[in-house]
């Protein structure tokens, strides 16, 4: 996890990969609209656009394809990418800020109704000037 003082690194990439997700929200575009709209505000971030989400139509099997969002923040940016048929979501939030990673992780395991978490963190910009 990111230090909350942030010295040392430029900032905190939290990537996640959740399993056995709930498959209506995955495929519900309200719901990740919602969450890109106002994760930044519960982060402290500043989104400079509205969230934009589009549908993918599936390429191989291994992805049938679902939906993609993006927010681009002040900060830097949040995406996800859904897989309704797989239950499965991947979600990357990357900021020059720090922020509570672990209030994070838990906002998307509330939102995708799953404890099947894989959490990856790294810290951008370690030789920052």
């Amino acid at each position: 996890m990111a230090k909350k003082d942030g010295k040392g690194i430029f900032g905190p990439h939290l990537m996640l990969d959740m399993y056995g997700c709930d498959v209506g929200i995955l495929n519900n575009l309200t719901a990740l609209y919602v969450l890109l709209e106002e994760l930044p505000k519960k982060m402290g971030m500043r989104s400079l656009i509205k969230p934009y989400i589009v549908f993918a139509e599936g390429n191989s099997k291994r992805d049938p394809g679902g939906w993609s969002g993006f927010v681009i923040i002040q900060e830097s940016h949040i995406s996800l990418h859904t897989f309704p048929e797989k239950g499965f979501l991947t979600a990357d939030i990357y900021s020059c800020k720090p922020f509570d990673t672990a209030f994070v992780v838990e906002y998307f395991k509330r939102v995708f109704k799953t404890e099947d978490i894989d959490v990856f963190q790294q810290n951008r910009g370690l030789r920052f000037p």
